[in-house]
């Protein structure tokens, strides 16, 4: 009898120990992909984080979460192309401090995948040119967030035939890329290039702001666009 009631209390302290394993293991994953809020001076943009890229997903969390990413710069705007932040070095930077070389110290393996494409609102992590970085891993810490221009079904077509990378692949778009990159527009020719890791679904807008502000020699903008990161779930 005591042998039986032993072995009970221990499948029951089992099955809350697998419990607990399983609610930490999936984590943010329990209301769907991590969410954050970029909070700048011209409103806030809601990301989404995608699961298929875990290694970008984690380590812009682990960031996020330490505070890496308060009161950092978009230090690197291009109307029509992207905005660019998160080196380190632009907080409390000197006006007209060149920016754009600081880090945490390590990169990220690249993941690039074929359905995640610089539409947009994508979120993408920047890197070293492939002379330096064969790999094309990405830097640890800056990411840009796609502005670009639309974009027709033969322009993306020949966008292709003259990347090599795209067609060693034998990468093609689907419909539903060629219509988001006709109607929204983005930055093909950066595809399967650079590793996009999210999107924008709440503030587009916000980033229409920012690409127009004015900008300086190298691309800074002249009053600075300060920004910070706030995990949402």
């Amino acid at each position: 009898m005591k042998k039986s009631f032993t072995l009970s209390i221990f499948l029951q302290i089992s099955v809350i120990l697998c419990s607990l394993v399983l609610i930490s293991s999936t984590g943010c994953n329990e209301s769907g992909p991590a969410r954050v809020s970029v909070h700048t001076d011209f409103g806030d943009m809601i990301i989404e984080l995608s699961d298929s890229t875990p290694g970008h997903r984690d380590n812009f969390l682990k960031l996020a979460s330490e505070g890496f990413y308060d009161d950092l710069l978009f230090h690197r705007v291009i109307n029509g192309f992207m905005i660019q932040g998160g080196d380190p070095k632009s907080k409390d930077a000197e006006p007209g401090a060149r920016l754009g070389s600081g880090g945490p110290g390590y990169t990220i393996p690249a993941e690039m995948r074929a359905d995640h494409v610089h539409v947009k609102g994508a979120l993408a992590a920047a890197r070293q040119g492939d002379s330096a970085n064969p790999t094309r891993a990405s830097s640890g810490s800056q990411f840009y967030i796609v502005h670009g221009k639309t974009w027709k079904g033969e322009e993306l077509d020949n966008i292709i035939e003259r990347s090599s990378h795209m067609t060693i692949a034998g990468f093609e778009y689907t419909n539903e890329q060629k219509d988001l990159y006709s109607t929204i527009g983005g930055t093909p020719f950066l595809d399967m290039n650079y590793t996009v890791f999210g999107r924008v679904i709440e503030g587009l807008d916000i980033i229409d702001s920012i690409a127009n502000v004015k900008t300086a020699r190298g691309d800074r903008p002249i009053e600075d666009v300060k920004f910070s990161v706030e995990i949402l779930h």
